[in-house]
């Protein structure tokens, strides 16, 4: 990648950021595990990260090489899911990207 490539994810990210004011971007996160299934047409996946007891899911038509072990930057929304009639936080992967 260019620094002029970098410079424009860079400013792409910061007009995000400042129009959701929700969204937040964490860099060099380390992923300690990945699941992929199947839901209906796509390809559900679901990453923990370390220090963080919240998943982080994200849906993709297809299936990635394994993220376990790898640093990664993404953006995301917080979010609630209710499962088995109980309340629990999830963070909703608008992008990610390998460190």
């Amino acid at each position: 990648m260019t620094a002029q490539q970098g410079n424009k994810m860079k400013s792409q990210l910061d007009k995000m950021l400042t129009t959701h004011d929700k969204l937040v971007h964490s860099e060099g996160v380390k992923i300690i595990s990945h699941t992929q299934r199947d839901v209906e047409e796509w390809v559900q996946h679901t990453v923990m990260i370390e220090g963080c007891d919240a998943p982080f899911k994200f849906r993709r038509p297809k299936k990635f090489k394994c993220l376990k072990g790898n640093r990664v930057n993404m953006t995301y929304y917080p979010e609630t899911e209710k499962v088995a009639g109980f309340e629990i936080e999830v963070m909703k992967v608008v992008r990610i990207k390998r460190f």
